[in-house]
């Protein structure tokens, strides 16, 4: 990268120690240099709906906290001193070494003083998270794949029905721990059992270990997971299944769920009584807010931006096209999308629904979204779904703003989620609030 941004929003790829904090009991280590991890604390937890420092997040995080002479003479002694003092004080299943750009750039051998300790029957790992590798979402892909190579150890037998699940990225997604939650509850629905890594009660170090045992896979984004599947794919020959749409609300959770069922050989009458239930409670309230949907005199907002990440960027599309009746305008997408997933994504928003299609524009620098947005007319009110960056353009252009991606800081993001059934009420609830909020101001 070798322009300014303005208005960062996911952090370097160090950002993955969010990944750790993720995981119950699991303790980050940073091979960085001072500020690195608090920062990115402030930036990807805090800034993201205030999420809170986790088990062993925030300050609490051990750090070398390389300095000039660590840069002179390397910084390897130190790391082994952090590390011997972390185990002996530190309440943790799993340790992970994350560096940082300092470490990087003076080449200190990570991956050596870190076996020192594995061989010693440690759970620990390491992982290059060097700023410069990218952002966060790929920092947290490279966690995965250091704790799958270094780590997971094959088991002798499958379990059935027992699904891995690769969706929202913990804290880059600040509805993440909801979502999971909201997508482990769906797959149960039709017998399946999800292996969710990440989150309270999500069972840990021992989810990492059951990953082999899974019939297989599940990645439910437009691309974060698919390098991890493959890994697993690899290694374990484990298939996988990429639905590349999050699922909100009525249709698209519907399709998700056949399909899955399909891949997974359980399409039966369990799945379908399941998909009617939920299905007539869905409708059931959103009909019930119809007043409220059509009333006029709200000055309804009847197109859309999203200014978020791909997942989350498609999902929103997909649902107010479908089961709101919005058209859309222009979608930002925020995170450092890899090149080769690009054109894929951008054809996903081609078919929103019959004859109904959005621009896209990858775009992590605030600067070129607002100037793409204010270059727009707007005869009606706007909805965007957005950050906190857009809260003051928003009011220029006299817009519906809901903040869905980092940064939020005007909203206390605990489990509410925006997958499923009840994910598409949320949504219409949390839209629908703000402008009835709006209207009497």
């Amino acid at each position: 990268m070798t322009d300014i941004i303005q208005g960062p929003r996911h952090g370097c790829a160090l950002g993955a120690l969010q990944t750790v904090v993720a995981i119950e009991r699991a303790i980050p280590i940073l091979h960085a240099g001072p500020g690195c991890g608090s920062k990115l604390h402030r930036g990807l937890s805090r800034a993201g709906g205030y999420q809170g420092a986790g088990y062993a997040g925030a300050d609490a995080m051990p750090c070398t906290n390389m300095v000039e002479k660590d840069v002179v003479f390397g910084g390897e002694d130190k790391l082994r001193d952090v590390i011997e003092g972390a185990l002996q004080i530190m309440d943790g299943d799993l340790f992970i070494v994350l560096t940082g750009c300092t470490a990087a750039i003076i080449g200190d051998d990570v991956g050596s003083v870190v076996r020192e300790f594995s061989k010693q029957g440690v759970p620990i790992v390491h992982v290059e998270t060097a700023g410069f590798k990218g952002d966060a979402y790929k920092g947290h892909e490279l966690v995965l794949q250091a704790i799958i190579e270094q780590y997971v150890k094959p088991v002798a037998k499958k379990q059935k029905g027992l699904v891995n699940v690769f969706a929202s990225v913990p804290r880059h997604d600040p509805f993440w721990e909801g979502d999971l939650n909201e997508l482990k509850k769906l797959l149960a629905g039709i017998g399946l059992k999800a292996n969710i890594l990440f989150g309270y009660n999500s069972g840990g170090i021992q989810a990492f270990h059951d990953i082999p045992a899974a019939e297989f896979n599940l990645v439910v984004s437009p691309y974060i997971g698919l390098k991890t599947v493959e890994l697993l794919q690899e290694k374990f020959q484990t298939p996988f299944l990429h639905y590349p749409v999050l699922p909100v609300g009525g249709i698209e959770t519907t399709k998700f769920l056949r399909t899955v069922a399909e891949f997974a050989g359980i399409t039966s009458v369990q799945t379908e009584k399941f998909i009617t239930e939920k299905e007539d409670e869905f409708y059931h309230y959103l009909v019930r807010a119809s007043d409220v949907l059509t009333e006029y005199q709200l000055n309804q907002p009847k197109r859309f931006y999203n200014i978020s990440d791909a997942a989350y960027s498609l999902a929103f599309s997909k649902f107010l096209v479908n089961e709101v009746g919005y058209f859309p305008i222009h979608q930002f997408i925020t995170e450092d999308v890899p090149e080769k997933y690009k054109e894929t994504i951008q054809g996903y928003f081609q078919e929103l629904a019959p004859g109904i299609s959005s621009d896209v524009t990858f775009a992590q620098d605030s600067g070129i979204i607002e100037d793409t947005i204010l270059s727009n007319k707007h005869l009606t009110t706007p909805l965007l779904l957005a950050t906190s960056w857009e809260l003051d353009i928003a009011k220029e252009i006299s817009g519906l703003h809901l903040s869905v991606s980092l940064p939020i800081i005007d909203r206390l993001i605990l489990h509410h989620t925006y997958v499923g059934y009840n994910g598409g009420l949320n949504l219409v609830e949390d839209i629908y609030s703000r402008l009835l909020a709006k209207h009497r101001e």
